[in-house]
């Protein structure tokens, strides 16, 4: 914050932030007759649309008070944005503008006392944002310099006159002599530091800003460790500080000895040669059939000698006909103990920074410092820095590169590096030229997708355009006239498909872009020393070719191997720079009914799902917050993927250690269409389409494997084989699953009955289960199932034995008929059941699932104890099992045995649970925001219940939405590791003894024997019998149409305040599951008073009732927000007195239809609203 004074002494506290759509009145009201002399008549939404870079000042009252907006061109039409760099080199003299240290002013407003101070302020600000900009330029017309300028050229407006100055025109130019421009230098802002080496006197100066920022270094070294470092300067310890007025205010102590061979051991340096000098006896070759597959890449470093650095890549096959690669952080797998790492002979070709502070008005030039350091070690062309994974991002290492550590590592630091070249300001952004084309093949030469690259370069430069006509563009990064980067980009031709099906307006306003603006990322290449220059690249490429916004689309990779990799056109190290775009719900068009008004085939049409990344031009100016703290996350279950889901889409934070350990990796590996997951029943929390839209493989660690400890003290998981992963917050959300069943061990020669052998039922079975036993956990498990039983029992004879009570069995025997196995050959054995409450829970749906059983011949056994299992000719394989009932013993032969009878918590999970000492009672013990016994571990999901203390013992996370859980997790984390967010009050004391309640449905759905479509949606509840329920007086009403044996039947159930509170389908046909999802919670009349149409007979079906048009509405993706702003309107006070008003006088008659819409919306929080719901006002 800072204080400005106006010129009648009035004083305002103001702070800087960037400007919003919702600022566009005020900046408009600001808008006076000089500012049109100065800046013409400006469109202000289109401006701040189009800006890279938007400030807005504002009081503590929240008011704004003065706004700037800037571009990457001219403020006025006098060049082609393209050209402009060009166009000022002919026409001024002593001209250093580049495109990266510049940027016009195109529009500012302030309140007229305020003025002055407002414009130091906000151009203080932006030099401060951007630590390359030196100049702001400013072209006006000679009315608009009549008003600024006095004879003498000074200026008489104090808010332009204080920043700008004339810049002098080459005699003889040919530019509009109509124009002058003005320019804003950076050292009048924010001057460069004077650095030179530390010297003792330094001492007072430094220690308040080392104090600022960490205490830890006084109470571990002393009082006297700056002392220390100050006086034991040598030719390897070296230390500087830069000074600002004769006042050090930065510090940073050097030194050249590092451990090369422990850094090696725990990151991948390969792309920079290991920070060795290069040697002839380097061994950078791998083995012929290496077990992590790589692809060694040379890319150039700009030295005298060129020096080729090493860069790793994963090689993945095309698809679809189009070149596909790696494109983010590596998925990285429990690592091959004898997986190839190179080996450098070398000598050190690094230093590193020990100790860097700075203060913080001057930490935007905290880069000063570092040419100096590079001045000091002649002979070492890389600095590196550790920093703490908990230790939030400064301004320094924002221009280093980060450098990814092994997966198995335990370092407890992250590595930067930042080469010297990287210090170079010459780093130039043309159109590609045919004699580009060799110095690309020289730096892509290595890559596995260079001869793509290649071509699709030989092709702008040819054709300039693609063989579908599509346009093409191709630039190159250049810097001492070598190249160092390439991009090709096209026209974006499916923008309405993006438009229709991805959240795309959260970034932009489609309105003020025109078609042509946007385009489609597919090649980008960058050598890694300039890395901090991405941003710029891209910022480039759109002012280059006059785009405003680039698409990257990463599509999935459908294969079975060890590495789930995602795909993308080529290698692009802007993925991180990029923001992932949320996919969009989309309705399920019933397009017989809508005949001409269906929607175009460009927005239904059906093609493969791929994750959208997204920048425009305020994005490359906007730098992201990375987050270095390591989460861990065990188990891929619905929960922990929506935790990953949250924290990935996070727009303005970059986590750069999310790590997920899972048995079978992240799910949604198979392609679209497959039934494997048809052995169980779909919460529909995701599908495969959302892991596609999602590409979590491109952010997040993948460590295949069992977690089989916790070590708390070190921070640390043990996962399968001994591997070790850290961790600083631990997010554990495995859940339950079915486990192997124990037979009851009863003497099957005495002939017993469940009553005798009931005692002795053990929970846990030792051992490894039989070859041919299945238990099903995830859709890895299913489809590992589908494979076996299709080479070993439909084409040959057997009993498939499915022994279980839960919904799952139903689905599993439908999928078993579905492989062509016969129903005579089905047995569903359902063991004994300790209550009335079925796990369908409907009379009507169980007589038409057990009518369609024995129409297909599938035997049913209840009330059946797994006994005992024979293994017989096959060694490890069951082929007889054994049941007691209540009367007899059952005996089946078997071929294959599917069990569903008994879920709970895994016993690997529950030993490193129990290890750890952490509380568990039946279930893992948590506190109301997912805290263990453990700060820093934390869980959710069905692995999970509340503490006693809350006195909810039969309310748990299994009772509620998955997706939810997931969401609300990652929400409590965000308040932990989001800077940008304010912190919390305190909490009251024991304020929170009651446990959240979470609104969203719980949805069940799958395929029924018969081929019937199953789907259920109800709130979450404690399971309770359908007909107890039914005769609670506050029930409510139900409205059922069709007969489930007929596969037409249709239940909704409207709760006692008109809301829908569950929902049953049972059809013969596909159901649009996420259509009947949007109903839930939906007031009756807003379902085009359902209810009275009830009454009135008037619905006879209920599946082409919700076909009908006017329920797409409620369909839409974005209604929820409708609802939201008309009862906003309909909650204003204008609107209360209103309808008051009309409450007080006037006889009875009927609203109209439009109002009741409105009114439902509000009926819940809205005084007279049961005289609204009854659809009659006074008026």
């Amino acid at each position: 914050m800072t204080a400005i004074t106006s010129a009648r002494g009035k004083t305002e506290v103001v702070s800087a932030r960037r400007t919003e759509s919702h600022d566009i009145p005020d900046i408009i009201n600001l808008i006076h007759s000089s500012t049109k002399h100065t800046f013409g008549r400006v469109n202000v939404t289109y401006l701040l649309e189009k800006s890279n870079l938007a400030v807005t000042l504002s009081n503590e009252k929240k008011e704004a008070i003065a706004h700037a907006l800037f571009l990457d061109y001219p403020n006025w039409n006098i060049t082609d944005q393209s050209d402009w760099e060009s166009f000022l080199h002919e026409n001024y003299t002593n001209n250093k503008c580049t495109p990266l240290n510049t940027l016009f002013l195109h529009l500012f407003v302030a309140r007229d006392e305020y003025a002055a101070g407002c414009s130091q302020e906000i151009v203080r600000t932006i030099f401060n944002v951007v630590p390359e900009l030196q100049f702001v330029l400013l072209f006006i017309l000679p009315n608009a310099i009549s008003l600024l300028l006095l004879t003498d050229l000074s200026f008489t407006d104090p808010a332009l006159g204080n920043i700008f100055e004339e810049m002098t025109a080459v005699p003889g130019c040919t530019m509009d002599p109509n124009f002058t421009l003005l320019a804003c230098h950076r050292h009048q802002y924010c001057p460069q530091l004077y650095v030179r080496k530390a010297r003792l006197e330094d001492h007072d100066d430094l220690v308040p800003i080392l104090a600022r920022h960490s205490r830890t270094l006084k109470e571990i070294y002393g009082d006297y460790f700056l002392v220390d470092l100050l006086e034991t300067q040598d030719e390897e310890n070296q230390a500087v500080v830069g000074e600002d007025g004769g006042t050090a205010v930065g510090f940073m102590s050097l030194c050249s000895t590092v451990n090369i061979s422990l850094l090696h051991e725990c990151f991948d340096l390969g792309p920079f040669h290991g920070l060795c000098k290069p040697h002839p006896d380097d061994i950078l070759k791998m083995p012929l059939e290496p077990n992590f597959q790589e692809v060694i890449s040379c890319l150039l470093l700009l030295q005298q000698d060129a020096v080729a650095v090493p860069h790793t890549e994963l090689p993945l096959d095309d698809v679809r006909g189009k070149d596909f690669k790696f494109a983010a952080t590596p998925v990285l797998e429990t690592e091959e103990e004898d997986a190839f790492r190179p080996v450098y002979r070398g000598t050190s070709n690094v230093f590193c920074i020990r100790l860097f502070c700075i203060d913080k008005q001057h930490e935007s030039r905290s880069l000063d410092l570092l040419h100096y350091a590079f001045q000091l070690f002649p002979d070492k062309d890389f600095c590196i820095v550790l920093v703490p994974h908990l230790t939030p991002e400064f301004h320094l290492i924002q221009s280093f590169v980060r450098v990814v550590p092994f997966c198995t590592s335990t370092f407890n630091h992250e590595l930067y590096l930042f080469h010297r070249v990287g210090l170079l300001k010459s780093f130039h952004i043309r159109k590609a030229t045919t004699n580009d084309i060799p110095g690309v093949e020289k730096l892509i030469k290595t890559l596995s997708l260079n001869e793509s690259i290649l071509n699709d370069l030989k092709m702008f430069t040819v054709a300039r355009k693609d063989p579908e006509g599509t346009p093409v563009q191709a630039f190159v990064a250049e810097t001492l006239d070598q190249i160092v980067g390439v991009s090709v980009i096209k026209d974006e031709m499916d923008i309405e498909y993006i438009h229709t099906h991805y959240n795309i307006e959260d970034f932009i306003n489609f309105y003020y872009h025109q078609r042509e603006e946007h385009g489609h990322l597919y090649h980008f290449v960058l050598n890694p020393i300039f890395r901090h220059y991405t941003k710029h690249f891209l910022k480039e490429i759109l002012r280059l070719a006059h785009k405003s916004s680039l698409y990257y689309p990463i599509y999935p990779q459908y294969v079975e191997g060890k590495f789930q990799n995602p795909c993308a056109h080529s290698l692009t190290s802007a993925l991180h720079y990029m923001v992932p775009v949320r996919p969009r719900r989309q309705i399920v068009y019933p397009l017989e009914e809508l005949g001409i008004n269906a929607p175009s085939e460009q927005v239904s049409k059906d093609q493969l799902a791929y994750a959208l990344n997204y920048t425009d031009r305020k994005l490359t100016l906007e730098s992201k917050v990375s987050i270095n703290t390591r989460i861990v996350v065990v188990g891929a279950s619905n929960v922990g993927i929506s935790f990953l889901e949250t924290l990935v889409f996070c727009p303005h934070l970059k986590f750069n250690n999310l790590t997920l350990i899972s048995v079978h990796g992240l799910p949604g590996k198979n392609p679209p269409g497959s039934n494997h997951g048809r052995f169980l029943i779909n919460s529909h929390c995701f599908n495969d389409q959302d892991y596609a839209q999602m590409s979590l493989c491109s952010w997040v660690n993948v460590v295949v494997g069992k977690m089989t400890g916790i070590n708390r003290a070190a921070k640390y998981v043990v996962v399968s084989k001994g591997k070790k992963v850290p961790y600083d917050h631990l997010v554990l959300c495995t859940g339950q699953q079915y486990q192997v069943p124990c037979p009851t061990g009863a003497a099957i020669s005495k002939l017993p009955t469940n009553h005798e052998v009931e005692e002795k039922h053990q929970q846990r079975c030792p051992g490894e289960a039989p070859s041919n036993v299945f238990i099903l956990r995830d859709d890895q498990d299913c489809l590992e199932a589908m494979h076996w039983l299709q080479e070993n029992t439909v084409n040959s004879e057997g009993n498939v034995i499915v022994y279980g009570g839960t919904i799952d069995v139903y689905t599993t025997v439908a999928t078993l008929l579905a492989l062509g196995i016969g129903g005579s050959r089905i047995h569903v054995v359902q063991p004994p059941s300790g209550s009335q409450l079925t796990c369908l829970n409907e009379g009507a749906v169980e007589g038409a699932v057990a009518a369609a059983l024995a129409e297909a011949g599938v035997a049913v056994h209840t009330g059946a104890l797994l006994a005992a299992w024979d293994a017989g000719d096959g060694p490890g394989r069951v082929t007889w099992a054994t049941f007691t009932t209540n009367t007899k013993l059952l005996q089946l032969p078997c071929s294959a045995f599917f069990s569903f009878a008994n879920r709970m918590v895994d016993y690997e999970t529950f030993k490193a649970i129990n290890d750890a000492c952490l509380v568990y009672d039946g279930r893992l013990v948590i506190n109301t925001d997912f805290q263990t016994n453990d700060v820093s571990i934390r869980a959710a999901g069905p692995l999970t219940k509340f503490s006693n203390r809350y006195f909810a013992n039969e309310w748990t996370h299994s009772n509620f939405n998955s997706k939810e859980i997931g969401f609300q997790l990652a929400v409590s984390m965000l308040e932990l590791l989001d800077p940008t967010l304010e912190p919390l009050p305190e909490p009251q004391k024991d304020g929170d003894r009651l446990i959240p309640m979470y609104n969203g449905c719980v949805v069940k759905g799958g395929v029924f024997p018969g081929g019937y479509h199953y789907l259920h949606i109800c709130k979450p509840e404690i399971p309770i019998c359908l007909d107890i329920r039914r005769a609670q007086p506050n029930y409510g009403m139900e409205i059922i149409t069709g007969e489930a044996r007929h596969g037409d039947y249709f239940r909704i159930h409207i709760n006692e305040y008109s809301m829908v509170e569950a929902i049953t389908c049972f059809s013969k046909e596909p159901l649009p599951v996420s259509n009947y999802i949007c109903l839930y919670g939906q007031h009756e009349r807003l379902l085009n008073d359902l209810c009275a149409r009830w009454d009135q007979k008037l619905i006879t079906d209920l599946y082409s009732y919700f076909r009908e048009p006017w329920c797409l509405a409620i369909y839409h993706d974005r209604f929820i927000d409708l609802k939201k702003d008309v009862r906003q309107i309909l909650m204003s006070s204008k609107v209360r007195e209103t309808a008051a008003e009309a409450l007080s006088v006037g006889p009875i008659c009927r609203i109209p239809p439009h109002a009741v819409v409105a009114f439902v919306l509000h009926m819940e929080t809205w005084p007279g609203a049961a005289v609204l719901a009854q659809g009659k006002v006074p008026c």
